[in-house]
């Protein structure tokens, strides 16, 4: 096999479409177009997913990702062994199953720290599983960047939907508190962590766009100044240093633009100001990619979909596009 990265694949919450999603990116190839995957879970939920899948495909138990060969299409498991989904009812909140979540991914963090993969995709997960499972933080991206050694750098999400990358400046906070964050020091961050994000997915010259806060752009500084006072300062500074950085754009018009290839990305202000258009555009198919992190680390964007789980029927786009997106990342970063 040719060498593309070395992904580790995580099959995500047992009790959704995760296992599913896997199963079918692998017995299909789709996976072996874009890396040597290496798949991180308990064997017998990758049986169940194949189950649910209705696929069959051969793996091979394995201790260390260097004993890795992929011989005959054969796939790499790493067994945690850390959950049997027996018991296990599809579509709920399965605490055992949100710990083992947890202490799945603490191992995969552990395998990219080390070297040993280039790469992690994870299938989707269930905060509420993994919240009650015991695991008292944030989110999983705050335990991977505590696991990583990176809690004291700069980072955040950002959505690729085809070849469009969204980041937002503000995310889950009251709307009525996001002009408090609508800041010098906040919008810079966010240009910055976007510019090397596309940088690290190989963009030699990444064209970003910033969105306005206010109606029209403030027409001018008569409907709200923020555009002259605090965004338009950060891009100038941006664009005296050669980078290609556009806006303040309406936040009416600026995805009419972006989704023309006008741009690469785009920096949005809040949350539903990038998230209403992205999945009115296409919800199924949307990446998420941690960034800031210095490894590839994505998922799909849509969740753990408790409704159609255990059915054989989740849509393995978004899977693709993550393993892709991490691929492509990886191969840049390990140059």
């Amino acid at each position: 096999m040719e060498q593309k990265p070395v992904l580790g694949i995580f099959l995500g919450e047992a009790a959704g479409i995760g296992p599913e999603l896997v199963a079918k990116v692998i017995a299909d190839g789709t996976a072996f177009k874009y890396c040597r995957p290496i798949l991180i879970g308990d064997a017998r939920v990758l049986a169940l997913g194949q189950k649910i899948a209705g696929v069959s495909f051969t793996w091979e138990t394995i201790t260390d990702p260097a004993g890795a060969t992929w011989e005959n299409g054969t796939v790499p498991l790493i067994d945690l062994k850390n959950y049997n989904p027996e018991n296990l009812v599809m579509g709920t909140i399965d605490t055992v199953s949100g710990h083992a979540t947890g202490e799945s991914l603490v191992s995969c963090m552990a395998l990219l720290k080390s070297r040993k993969i280039d790469g992690f995709v994870f299938a989707p997960l269930n905060k509420e599983a993994f919240k009650k499972g015991g695991w008292h933080v944030e989110d999983e991206h705050y335990l991977f960047a505590e696991q990583l050694d990176c809690l004291n750098r700069p980072r955040g999400l950002l959505n690729v939907l085809d070849d469009l990358w969204v980041f937002r400046v503000t995310g889950h906070v009251p709307f009525r508190d996001v002009v408090n964050y609508i800041t010098p020091e906040n919008v810079g961050r966010s240009i910055q962590l976007c510019y090397d994000t596309l940088k690290m997915a190989g963009y030699d010259r990444p064209r970003i766009a910033v969105a306005a806060l206010n109606p029209h752009a403030g027409d001018g500084g008569t409907c709200g100044r923020e555009e002259i006072d605090v965004l338009m300062p950060v891009i100038e500074k941006y664009q005296a240093k050669g980078m290609d950085i556009y806006g303040p754009v309406p936040g009416d018009t600026i995805f009419i633009h972006a989704f023309n290839h006008e741009y690469d990305a785009v920096v949005t202000l809040f949350h539903d100001q990038g998230q209403i258009a992205t999945k009115l555009h296409a919800f199924d198919v949307g990446v998420t990619v941690a960034g800031g992190l210095p490894y590839a680390i994505t998922t799909p964007e849509h969740g753990t979909a408790f409704d159609i789980a255990g059915k054989g029927v989740a849509k393995t786009l978004a899977t693709e596009r993550a393993i892709s997106v991490a691929a492509q990342m990886a191969m840049t970063t390990h140059k």
